[in-house]
């Protein structure tokens, strides 16, 4: 039979420890479908770190695919395919996509897989690109599509406050710590900022539930009166708690922002799970209209490899 299963093929291990190694496989914890399924070769069997388990679309007219969703926008850095350990030629002139896209023709392509043989495992670049859905698929007629397993490594894309918790030395009315985060710049009323009491060194906090290195930090100032309030402000990151995270090395002293900007702030990959703005003195208010974080997460910190082995963990148990 030309759909030989591949239930008593164990060609590798499922070692949580091996999918860390620059960035993350953030396919471990992605939900994934295909074009068409042939009896119980589920689409989800490529993400289970088993190669007992293999993906099988129905021989289709044209173009079958597979893909995952990441549930969030990636840069990609590689992905990783193992071929199926019998007929592996099916796999031969796939193409690799990446993008934002539920229609597959719309997302660009990472690679094309020439050949594959049998069990082998490749890895194939993909340069950063960004992205939700990583897609496979083989462009033809009469093609069935078979993948053993599917690895997709990378680092968030896009800001990274808005999955962070806040809070800050005091609220004023209802200008609550978590509207500095809330994707709402706050151009038309500045109902959607932050806003402290007038206090002695008042200061707003990010917790970004991860270490990360910060590449870039924009601060979003209110858009009517009192600007200048923001003047001076220091951008502090690092992972201590210490005077409510307020003893981290600074990144930038905010000098000025004009009434309704968004300036950005470079600070050069400083590694950190808080982030904290405080405005030295007395009778200050610190103001915040909105406050976005750029960076990746830094894998080299063992809690956030805890953290990261926990959800594989976890996802894995969800598939077995």
């Amino acid at each position: 039979s030309t759909r030989v299963c591949c239930f008593y093929w164990v060609s590798k291990t499922y070692n949580l420890s091996n999918m860390l190694v620059t960035y993350m496989n953030v396919a471990a914890w992605g939900t994934a479908d295909q074009s068409t399924t042939y009896r119980h070769w589920f689409a989800q069997n490529a993400l289970d770190g088993l190669g007992s388990t293999c993906t099988h679309t129905d021989e289709q007219k044209t173009d079958p695919w597979w893909r995952v969703d990441l549930l969030k926008v990636y840069r990609v850095n590689r992905v990783i395919i193992t071929n199926r350990p019998s007929n592996g030629l099916r796999i031969n002139g796939a193409v690799i996509r990446i993008g934002n896209f539920l229609d597959i023709y719309s997302n660009t392509i990472c690679a094309v897989i020439s050949t594959l043989a049998d069990g082998a495992t490749a890895t194939f670049s993909c340069g950063g690109m960004e992205g939700r859905y990583m897609i496979v698929h083989i462009p033809g007629y009469k093609k069935i599509l078979s993948l053993s397993e599917v690895g997709v490594y990378g680092y968030l894309a896009g800001n990274l406050a808005v999955d962070g918790a806040t809070t800050q030395s005091s609220t004023f009315t209802s200008w609550f710590a978590e509207k500095a985060i809330d994707s709402n710049r706050g151009l038309q009323q500045n109902t959607s900022c932050s806003s402290t009491l007038d206090e002695t060194n008042p200061w707003w906090r990010l917790d970004l539930r991860d270490v990360y290195k910060i590449s870039e930090v924009v601060i979003t100032n209110r858009n009517d009166c009192c600007a200048e309030q923001i003047n001076g402000a220091e951008i502090h990151i690092g992972n201590s708690l210490e005077i409510n995270g307020n003893n981290n090395p600074i990144c930038a002293v905010i000098p000025a922002i004009p009434a309704g900007e968004s300036y950005s702030y470079s600070c050069g990959g400083m590694e950190g799970r808080y982030l904290n703005l405080i405005i030295p003195g007395d009778m200050k208010t610190l103001i915040l209209c909105e406050v976005e974080v750029y960076g990746e997460v830094d894998l080299t910190d063992p809690s956030v490899r805890e953290n990261v082995l926990k959800q594989v963990r976890e996802r894995k148990k969800t598939f077995n």
